[in-house]
């Protein structure tokens, strides 16, 4: 707030001399009532101001972003690795879909004064909508094809958690995998050579109240592997809402899929550097082993 001299000035010229912004960005503020003379808005940029006046420019507190946010965990010229909430798509899967993994790793480089919109984002895997935890991006063509070679030798190291229904053991599940099992649902085909070969390992890490917490660790990555393959051993998903109509017993409820991408391990694509990322369940998992605990 600043106190009109003696010899007073107009508005504009006023402002203009005690912030030093250009001439137009002072009559723009003026205009768009974000200056106040006497606690009064004043939209006038000629108008004459008397001797011991008040003058406040209030301007707007940036917007916080309303709704949900990724954590980059690391970041360089090449890559980027992200904490991705549940309930966020890794990227757009309809035309005109906003609010996804992409759309909220240029929000945080605008939070962080980067350029948003000038450095490309390429996909090399993805992680399900309802499922939270890591994701990695790679920023250049020589990064993305780099991991996608990681990914299609099998070395991407990538290890989740997970609370499955029923007591569940120690198991490889090997399937091939294809997109209607004739149901209407993506799961094991019938016949050998039918889909795309899936595997995948579990341990069980601690008992629950009709559930287990398990680390499951994927050797291949297909579409939902995780989730059809322990609902077609008799465990599906707690929080599954697909892959769960065969299951016999009562279903727990849960406000989320339990399923966390908790480690993911790589090659630098360009440097050849092991990187090993890890991410602790967010609260909203925690929460329900919490409640399911013996």
């Amino acid at each position: 707030m600043w106190t009109v001299g003696a010899d007073g000035a107009a508005l504009a010229a006023f402002v203009r001399e005690r912030t030093g912004r250009p001439w137009s960005e002072v009559k723009r503020w003026i205009e768009t009532g974000m200056v106040f003379v006497g606690g009064e808005r004043a939209v006038a940029a000629g108008r004459r101001l008397r001797p011991g006046e008040a003058v406040e420019l209030r301007m707007a507190a940036p917007r916080r972003r309303e709704g949900p946010e990724v954590r980059v965990v690391f970041e360089d010229a090449h890559v980027v690795v992200v904490d991705k909430p549940a309930g966020v798509s890794s990227v757009p899967y309809e035309e005109k879909e906003a609010g996804t993994a992409m759309d909220l790793v240029r929000d945080a480089w605008r939070r962080q004064g980067k350029p948003a919109t000038s450095v490309p984002l390429h996909v090399v895997h993805r992680i399900d909508k309802d499922t939270s935890g890591l994701l990695v991006f790679a920023k250049t063509k020589r990064a993305e094809k780099g991991l996608a070679s990681q990914l299609r030798a099998h070395t991407v190291d990538r290890t989740y958690v997970c609370v499955a229904h029923g007591d569940v053991g120690p198991a490889r599940i090997d399937s091939e995998l294809v997109a209607d099992r004739g149901d209407g649902l993506r799961g094991s085909g019938r016949f050998p050579g039918q889909g795309k070969r899936a595997v995948t390992h579990v341990d069980a890490r601690r008992r629950l109240r009709g559930a287990t917490l398990c680390e499951v660790r994927l050797e291949t990555g297909k579409t939902h592997q995780i989730r059809i393959h322990l609902s077609e051993a008799g465990h599906p998903l707690v929080g599954e809402r697909v892959y769960i109509r065969d299951y016999r017993g009562t279903p727990i409820a849960s406000p989320r899929l339990m399923l966390h991408a908790a480690t993911l391990g790589f090659a630098h694509p360009i440097t050849g550097a092991p990187m090993t990322f890890s991410s602790p369940p967010p609260a909203d998992f925690t929460a329900v082993v919490q409640r399911l605990e013996l």
